[in-house]
C-alpha cells in the first residue's frame, strides 16, 4: 500500500511538477511556501494544546521547528533574489482545514491532523520539488532543493503513523 501511494505521489509530481514550476513565479513560490509553513505551524500548535498521543505530539513539535526554519530560509533566499517577502497568510483551503481541526477533539482531532498533514505535505513536496527543478530565481531554487527532502521525510513519517 505504501509503495503504491509513494509511486502515485511521484507520478503526480513528475506529471504536474514542470507545470507547477512554470506557472510559479518567484513571488508566487514565496507566497505558497509561506502559506504552507504557516499552516504547518498553526495546525501543529493547535494539536499540541490537546493531544495526549506521544507520536502526534513529537511530530507536531518537529513541524513547528522545521517549518519555522524553512520559513526563515525562504525569506532569506527571497531577499537574496531581490524580493520583499510578504507576511505568510493561509490560503482558503488551509483556513478551512484549521477550522476543522478546531472543531474536532481527542483522538478524532489527532487522526484528522495526520490526514491533513499528509495532504499538506504532498502539496508542499510538489511545490518545492518543482521549483527546485524549474524555478527562475537561483536562491529560491537552492532553498527549495534543500527543503524538498525534509518535506519528503515528514511525509514518510506520516505514512508510517
Amino acid at each position: 500500500m505504501k509503495l503504491v501511494s509513494s509511486f502515485a505521489m511521484v507520478a503526480a509530481m513528475v506529471i504536474a511538477g514542470p507545470a507547477v514550476a512554470q506557472a510559479t513565479s518567484p513571488s508566487d513560490f514565496v507566497k505558497k511556501a509561506g502559506a504552507s509553513d504557516l499552516y504547518e505551524r498553526t495546525s501543529s500548535n493547535l494539536v499540541l494544546q490537546t493531544s495526549k498521543n506521544a507520536k502526534v505530539r513529537e511530530f507536531a513539535q518537529m513541524m513547528v521547528k522545521d517549518h519555522t526554519k524553512s520559513t526563515n530560509d525562504v525569506k532569506m533566499a527571497a531577499k537574496q533574489a531581490g524580493l520583499t517577502p510578504p507576511p505568510p497568510a493561509l490560503e482558503p483551503e488551509q483556513s478551512r482545514m484549521v477550522a476543522e481541526l478546531r472543531q474536532a477533539s481527542g483522538a478524532a482531532r489527532d487522526q484528522l491532523y495526520v490526514t491533513q498533514q499528509k495532504t499538506a505535505h504532498q502539496k508542499a513536496l510538489a511545490l518545492h520539488s518543482a521549483y527546485a527543478q524549474s524555478g527562475s530565481a537561483a536562491p529560491l531554487k537552492t532553498v527549495a532543493a534543500k527543503t524538498a527532502p525534509v518535506v519528503k521525510h515528514h511525509l514518510d513519517m506520516l505514512n508510517a503513523m
